[in-house]
């Protein structure tokens, strides 16, 4: 398959040449139709404004495995001096978003290849907006995936060599969660502290506070992070203000863990406030939840991994997010990594994709799929 393989290096390129940002991938959606519909694969008509649901049906009845990756860049301004460098200033797929979409149509063209051999039907999804994250919903929100019966996706990870593959069953990825604490003091000179009540002194006494979730309110066998990451208040420097604010996120990977925390948060910083004479005012933004693949997937991904002779890992868990795991709700699916081999981290200016992960990864995900179909879990 060396014209496939030459294809999808060239699609990569492409893409890592034209990066663009969730829900403006217009050029990306434009050019993945014209390869679907030249190589005869149907796209379905889910009225998506970026991004894409293909499908490839079988001669012979049977079940509905969808393969998804995401499509979508990052606002950072590429340093990697490839010859294939991001052509828009302060665009850049430092996240693998390229490698992913070319790993899933290589994929799907092996899987036309063979349709008259397939039971059931393929589903590839070229899912928009992953790095807001919002495009699964907007996927979801379609109803085209509502009688699909299991999920697949990818993520290239710099920790693994290049082109092994990390698979684990249980929760791999974190929930994402988005929490917002804006404390209501009251206004005073800077000079009369004793006629106002300070929100900053109070903001201080929360954010030191919350260091205490983790350690004594949630099991330490469950992993977590909560972590403040924006503090507001004021506007000059003789003025006490009325309110202070505060932004954070929580990354748990069990379900009892992400409840704890955000019952905890509120319930801190009212109190906090209260014992200050202030008020604290608590929004929770519910993110994607806990990315966790089957068990039983996962060991008939290792076997085909076997077969096809690509060394197979324990993937370690990390606390980062996806929003593949929407796609999961009572539905079984896995997500698995790929190794880039040697490179900067993920959402690096330097970030780099080894090109010869390509068409073995594809060839991967064509056989596990065309398994999965043929003879079941």
């Amino acid at each position: 398959m060396k014209h496939l393989r030459s294809m999808l290096e060239e699609l990569f390129e492409w893409l890592h040449q034209h990066p663009e940002l969730g829900f403006e991938e217009y050029e990306t959606t434009a050019k993945l139709r014209t390869i679907l519909e030249r190589e005869g694969i149907e796209v379905l008509d889910a009225k998506l404004e970026t991004g894409l649901v293909a499908q490839i049906t079988g001669d012979r009845p049977g079940k509905c495995v969808a393969l998804r990756c995401d499509i979508d860049a990052l606002p950072i301004q590429e340093q990697t001096e490839l010859s294939y460098a991001s052509a828009y200033p302060g665009r850049m797929h430092a996240c693998g978003h390229d490698a992913h979409t070319a790993i899933m149509l290589g994929a799907a063209l092996l899987l036309n290849q063979r349709r008259s051999e397939l039971k059931g039907k393929v589903r590839i999804i070229f899912q928009p907006a992953e790095e807001l994250p919002a495009g699964a919903r907007v996927v979801l929100a379609t109803g085209m995936l509502e009688d699909t019966d299991l999920f697949l996706g990818v993520h290239v990870s710099p920790e693994l060599p290049a082109g092994t593959l990390g698979i684990k069953e249980g929760p791999i990825m974190a929930a994402v969660d988005r929490f917002a604490i804006t404390v209501h003091g009251r206004g005073a000179h800077a000079a009369q502290p004793h006629e106002g009540v300070d929100p900053i002194v109070v903001q201080a006494a929360i954010v030191q506070g919350v260091q205490s979730i983790v350690s004594r309110a949630l099991d330490p066998f469950a992993a977590a992070v909560v972590s403040i990451t924006h503090v507001e208040s004021g506007s000059t420097w003789n003025v006490i203000p009325e309110t202070a604010l505060m932004e954070g996120t929580v990354r748990t990977l069990e379900p009892a863990a992400r409840k704890k925390a955000q019952e905890q948060l509120q319930s801190l910083a009212g109190s906090i406030a209260a014992a200050y004479g202030a008020q604290a005012d608590f929004a929770w933004y519910p993110g994607p939840p806990a990315v966790i693949n089957d068990g039983a997937l996962c060991h008939i991904a290792r076997n085909v991994a076997k077969n096809l002779m690509i060394s197979a890992t324990m993937q370690e868990n990390t606390l980062t997010g996806e929003d593949f795991s929407c796609y999961l709700d009572n539905r079984p699916g896995l997500f698995v990594r790929v190794g880039t081999g040697c490179s900067f981290p993920l959402h690096h200016p330097r970030f780099r994709v080894d090109e010869q992960i390509l068409y073995p990864t594809a060839q991967y995900f064509a056989q596990l799929t065309e398994y999965l179909l043929n003879k079941g879990v």
